[in-house]
């Protein structure tokens, strides 16, 4: 007589469905990350779906809305570029520290470009990408005091336009609209970067 299967425990079953439930949810993240990396900078969840190789259902049973996956991918992309601005900044005279900081906040530009202007289409209506973008835009003023603490504390309108030719917009408006490529384009706020220091 054979002798029976030992039957599966509700422990591993729950373990097992957790387990494919983490991995779809990983999928589904991935999924996203990939589309907007390659241009799509609006997928719909359909478009998720089929790249992650879940059925829809799946999609919105780990996400309420595209809202609460928008939340997963901007953490995804903050713990890719957490580390660039945590470096380490230069040391040297006015001029070195804002040539470097300008070459990195480029370098992380490059990286997020695709999810920025993902997130310019969808922030009008989205709460979220708002407080997202807000705190971006913060972040990146506190960067450059960092950099440039000469002015902090300051009135100074330098400080303003800096904050300006140094942001993600002024960037972008060199890249696509002005259809300068990557070195061009640091130089450009380089120059004007500088020009406006030495004024």
């Amino acid at each position: 007589m054979a002798a029976k299967k030992p039957a599966k425990s509700a422990d591993n079953t729950q373990d097992g469905r957790a387990l494919r439930g983490a991995r779809n949810r990983e999928r589904i993240v991935e999924a996203l990350l990939e589309l907007v990396r390659e241009g799509e900078l609006l997928p719909t969840a359909e478009q998720v779906s089929q790249r992650a190789g879940v059925g829809t259902r799946t999609v919105f049973r780990h996400f309420d809305d595209m809202e609460s996956l928008n939340s997963e991918v901007q953490a995804a992309i903050k713990l890719e570029i957490d580390p660039l601005l945590t470096e380490p900044r230069a040391t040297g005279s006015l001029q070195q520290r804002t040539r470097a900081m300008i070459q990195r906040r480029i370098a992380i530009f490059e990286r997020i470009a695709p999810f920025m202007r993902s997130g310019d289409i969808q922030r009008w209506n989205t709460p979220f990408l708002q407080r997202t973008y807000a705190d971006d835009t913060r972040r990146l003023r506190a960067d450059l005091l960092k950099w440039l603490p000469e002015l902090d504390g300051t009135d100074d309108d330098r400080l303003e336009a800096l904050d300006l030719f140094t942001s993600f917009e002024a960037w972008n408006r060199l890249r696509v609209d002005q259809r300068l490529g990557r070195e061009r384009t640091q130089e450009v706020i380089e120059a004007a970067a500088l020009a406006l220091l030495a004024s």
